[in-house]
């Protein structure tokens, strides 16, 4: 520990990266407002774009502006006095961290600014006796879609962890636009160019970020002048952005916006960020705003939801994701045969398969990078590893995996084949199989002693005991065992002496042994006049009875008049209470080893819990379109046909029997239809004829085809569509000052100049609004 003149001098020298994990000599005392103040504003200066929170005893406190937001959006109480030159401040308690850090992350988004986060300060916590200094350390930090980690390692309960945020930068150049995406969590990013702006803004609305950069060439007009107030060449990213946090930057749009993260996150300036971007290749284009509103792939008022058809009603959460991405941004053909291919052979499954753990890749990268991967995230990740190598060793899955690994590949960025994939998952599944106890607490008793409540030892040992297993904590167990036995022999030899001591004089005594939980005590409960008249009379017992003391808390004070103890309990108290705390340590010091191990191998488990998300996936549509007698398309590649050639039967699409996706064909009552298009076509019929439920239900059935997925029709031939789109009403722009059908010609110059043979272009009443306007 380096020496310090002041804890300003200490804290000026110290960068980020010195700071994280770091513990930092602060004075004691701190509540004090001038010194809390000065100690906060020191870590502030490192840390300017976050909400500070500082560890005080058992309360989190924020100075500042920090502390307004803590009252304005998570209720915290205010302190200080009214003067108006004092220092505003704010807390919580200890235990209301994680439900401060939601209340506070839900209204930064919406509310306060997408770019808030927070950093929370810790104090080293050990005998405060021994301690003449507090130290606190940055635990870590917290922002939407990233949640506060720290401490989870040791508790009980598993962690609600949210879709991980990327920060975003947007440019422009002469191919196009083009979105750069990174992932704080992963280290990763993608990056997609020549989009159009139309392409822009849908991904900027159907993914969740934490910041947006813009780039100074969107604001370069054809002159090469720049003006930031205007930029975007419809105006519709710019009236995207209106509403919306960014910032501007300039430089190369990846390398610099790199530097921007590492500046928004407090990252080293040699910490690296893995490219998951695949190339697209023959890729289709992905969906445009209006298309996939349209469909229902996003939840739109009005529109039926594709997504609540495409699986099964209980799958949920992380598969969801994979198939709603997997529609907004159509795979190649390649990839889309890959699907089906997958899709068919699990549809004809007929032994027994996984159940699929579903964990998040990001919450894993999380857990294991801070080594807070508790006992039951370690047994998920064993569950994941173990169902690769039940798939592979099973016969009738076996291709089933071997189709998996391109989707994952592409789901990922990480190329990794069969071979290792298994070689890897046995390896992490032995390590964990090594350290975890699998099979609970059957090997490890919770201690239990008839004058003892058992609520006591279940608090106090359920915190450790049956995570690893016993052969790696023998010595701490035993030491626990042997404390808890002198614990109820001490606790057994007083109180029996007392309440014989009170057996002479009284005859229905009321003492018992009291289990305080809140101060961790085991005490006396003894009503207060029969302590005085056994004193003041005399009586067998009467050595253990003088004895007796008032019980006090952990800050000395009396608890009671009725609650006593012994020094004799005392001591025994704190003898188990030592051997539990070590024995508490050690368990973590090997749940922290054992994250530190599977860190090498987390290429493989992030793999492997894409896989299985995808498999789940997969395997629910299959399960809900055989339900509704939804069928396999074959799909007909077409990427030969170039411009200027005649047309073939590569382009044709032919659907027998196609039925709106949200009707069930198993129910029947539903009117089918069968379509076979080969170039232009023109729809018409009467109002409330469903015409546009047809356009819809023709949309939506060749992007599943596209997709590899089943489609609601009898058969089908869906050739591979570079691009799918589906235009309906649009809207006026006043913003832009734009009419309705200025916004209509802009959107449909937007899919003339996107559109080729290989495209379906789908619309419904070009200029309806202005012939209701007539």
């Amino acid at each position: 520990m380096c020496k310090k003149p002041s804890t300003v001098h200490l804290i000026e020298r110290l960068d980020y990266s010195n700071l994280l994990g770091m513990d930092c000599n602060l004075k004691n005392g701190s509540l004090k407002e001038e010194i809390l103040y000065l100690e906060m504003l020191q870590f502030k200066s490192k840390f300017p774009r976050q909400i500070l929170l500082g560890r005080v005893g058992d309360f989190y406190e924020a100075v500042g502006i920090d502390a307004c937001i803590l009252v304005e959006y998570a209720g915290s109480n205010p302190f200080g006095g009214l003067r108006t030159d004092s220092i505003p401040r704010a807390g919580f308690p200890v235990v209301n961290l994680q439900q401060t850090l939601d209340d506070l992350t839900h209204n930064s988004y919406s509310v306060v600014s997408a770019a808030i986060q927070w950093c929370i300060v810790e104090e080293v916590q050990g005998p405060a006796q021994a301690q003449s200094t507090k130290r606190r350390f940055v635990s870590g930090h917290a922002h939407p879609g990233n949640p506060y980690v720290y401490g989870l390692v040791g508790v009980d309960h598993d962690l609600d962890f949210p879709e991980p945020m990327s920060v975003v930068g947007i440019s422009h150049s002469a191919r196009g636009y083009c979105i750069n995406m990174v992932l704080e969590i992963m280290k990763t990013y993608s990056s997609e160019d020549c989009l159009t702006e139309e392409a822009v803004v849908t991904k900027l609305r159907t993914c969740r970020y934490h910041h947006l950069f813009l780039h100074t060439s969107l604001s370069r007009n054809s002159r090469g002048t720049s003006s930031r107030g205007k930029f975007g060449e419809g105006g519709l990213l710019r009236g995207e952005c209106r509403s919306r946090h960014f910032e501007w930057f300039d430089g190369n749009p990846i390398s610099d916006l790199f530097v921007k993260v590492k500046e928004l996150y407090g990252l080293d300036h040699d910490v690296m960020f893995r490219n998951v971007t695949v190339s697209s290749g023959n890729r289709a284009q992905p969906l445009t705003l209006g298309t996939f509103t349209q469909i229902g792939v996003i939840p739109t008022d009005g529109i039926p939801s594709l997504l609540e058809v495409l699986l099964l009603p209980h799958c949920t959460g992380l598969p969801v994701l994979y198939v709603r991405d997997l529609l907004l941004n159509p795979p190649s053909y390649e990839i889309a045969s890959k699907i089906q291919a997958t899709c068919k052979l699990l549809s004809s499954v007929t032994c027994s398969i996984p159940e699929f753990t579903c964990v998040s890749s990001a919450k894993i990268v999380k857990l294991l990078e801070w080594k807070e991967a508790n006992h039951i995230e370690l047994c998920r990740i064993k569950n994941v590893v173990d169902e690769i190598l039940h798939m592979h060793r099973t016969p009738e899955l076996q291709e089933i995996v071997e189709h998996l690994i391109g989707l994952t590949w592409v789901a990922t960025g990480l190329e990794i084949d069969l071979k290792t994939l298994v070689a890897g998952c046995e390896i992490a599944s032995g390590k964990i199989d090594k350290i975890i106890s699998l099979d609970g607490n059957k090997d490890q008793k919770v201690s239990s002693f008839t004058a003892i409540p058992d609520e006591f030892f279940e608090d106090m040992e359920s915190e450790w005991k049956g995570r690893v297993k016993a052969i790696h904590i023998n010595d701490v167990l035993t030491s626990v065992d042997e404390a808890a036995k002198a614990l109820h022999l001490a606790v057994t030899e007083v109180f029996a002496a007392v309440v014989f001591g009170l057996k002479a004089f009284v005859r229905n005594h009321n003492v018992e042994i009291f289990y305080c939980r809140e101060q961790k005590a085991v005490w006396f409960k003894i009503p207060y006049h029969w302590y005085l008249s056994t004193l003041s009379i005399g009586s067998p017992g009467e050595e253990h009875i003088e004895q007796l003391k008032y019980a006090v808390d952990s800050k000395g004070r009396k608890v009671g008049d009725e609650l006593f103890t012994t020094g004799m309990v005392e001591d025994a108290l704190s003898r188990y209470h030592e051997a539990n705390a070590k024995a508490k340590a050690r368990v973590l010091e090997r749940l922290r080893g054992l994250s530190a191990e599977l860190q090498s191998h987390i290429n493989i488990i992030v793999f492997s819990s894409t896989l299985v998300v995808i498999t789940k996936a997969l395997y629910a549509h299959v399960s809900e379109g055989r339900k509704r007698k939804w069928v396999f398309p074959t799909i007909v590649e077409s990427q030969g046909l170039e411009d200027g050639k005649p047309l073939d039967k590569n382009c044709e699409m032919k659907m027998v029997g196609l039925l709106p996706y949200w009707f069930n064909m198993a129910e029947g009552g539903a009117v089918h239809n069968t379509i076979d298009m080969q170039s232009l076509f023109l729809l018409t019929g009467a109002n409330g004829g469903g015409k546009s439920s047809l356009l819809r239900s023709i949309c939506a059935a060749a992007l599943l085809g596209i997709c590899g997925l089943m489609v609601p029709v009898e058969s089908a031939l869906i050739p591979y569509f570079d691009s799918i789109m589906l235009h309906t009403k649009s809207y006026d722009s006043p913003a832009d000052h734009k009419s309705s059908f200025q916004v209509e010609m802009s959107e449909l110059r937007s899919i003339i100049t996107r559109t080729t043979k290989r495209s379906l272009v789908l619309v419904d009443e070009i200029c309806r609004e202005a012939e209701d306007a007539k």
